[in-house]
């Protein structure tokens, strides 16, 4: 049996997230459609890192096995199935047991935000039309830092073993064309967690809450204090990172 990962980048706007789900369109089962296809046979696949209704990514991954030794063209073959808006970039034959989601070491989401009426950015960023005081929400990006415990920022039912997550940086940056975007990375993410984290620092941006009530809201470890109320079509999944060396013998379009 071969074992291989696929690359995927999709626009999330038409989706009712990355994973199936009953009676849903989703990322998932758009690709597993194809594969069903091309392979002629069923492909059960498995993600790497689950992105919520409208959420997008440059970079995800799905694993999944099959008996068939799989053509250079499968790329081209497959992306010209997809819909526009899901695009395979690699196909990537891995070692047995490799998998997508316990072997990646780090995510990385940005959430955008602009501040102007922009119709080519009102289903890829946030708009949100009010003064924000920048470098206290980077002092509260900073505070992230020196946390581990995010059960203020998950969403209820979340069914994990742990709240605990390892923040490898937090920032927010100013881009070309007067984006503001918050950029983090961590060994994992609970549900809901980054659109939490923004919606919340949005309120310290906007005065409605201060650095030490920021700090209590993380302390509380209760999501009933945190604002999730951004909405999904800000967010990208921008990266997830393997080891050193993790692929090799990469099919490409």
């Amino acid at each position: 049996m071969n074992r291989y990962f696929l690359e995927v980048a999709y626009k999330g706007t038409n989706y009712a997230g990355f994973q199936v789900q009953e009676n849903a369109v989703t990322i998932q089962y758009e690709v597993e459609k194809v594969l069903a296809v091309f392979f002629r046979q069923p492909i059960t696949l498995t993600g790497s890192s689950r992105t919520d209704t409208g959420v997008h990514a440059r970079q995800n991954y799905f694993h999944f096995d099959t008996d068939i030794s799989i053509p250079q063209k499968a790329v081209y073959n497959l992306n010209a199935m997809l819909p526009p808006d899901i695009a395979i970039n690699k196909l990537i034959p891995v070692k047995e047991g490799a998998h997508s989601r316990f072997d990646a070491l780090a995510r990385e989401y940005e959430y955008f935000i602009y501040q102007y009426k922009a119709p080519f950015l009102n289903d890829r960023a946030y708009y949100f039309p009010y003064t924000l005081n920048l470098p206290a929400m980077q002092q509260a990006a900073a505070i992230i830092l020196e946390y581990r415990d995010f059960t203020s920022f998950s969403k209820r039912n979340s069914q994990v073993k742990t709240h605990n997550c390892t923040i490898l940086y937090s920032e927010w940056v100013e881009r070309e064309g007067g984006l503001i975007v918050y950029r983090v990375k961590a060994n994992r993410f609970l549900r809901g967690m980054v659109r939490g984290l923004v919606g919340t620092m949005l309120q310290v941006g906007r005065g409605k809450l201060t650095l030490e009530g920021f700090r209590q809201v993380i302390e509380a470890l209760d999501c009933s204090q945190a604002d999730f109320a951004v909405p999904g079509h800000g967010l990208f999944l921008v990266k997830v990172d393997y080891p050193d060396g993790y692929f090799a013998n990469t099919i490409t379009d």
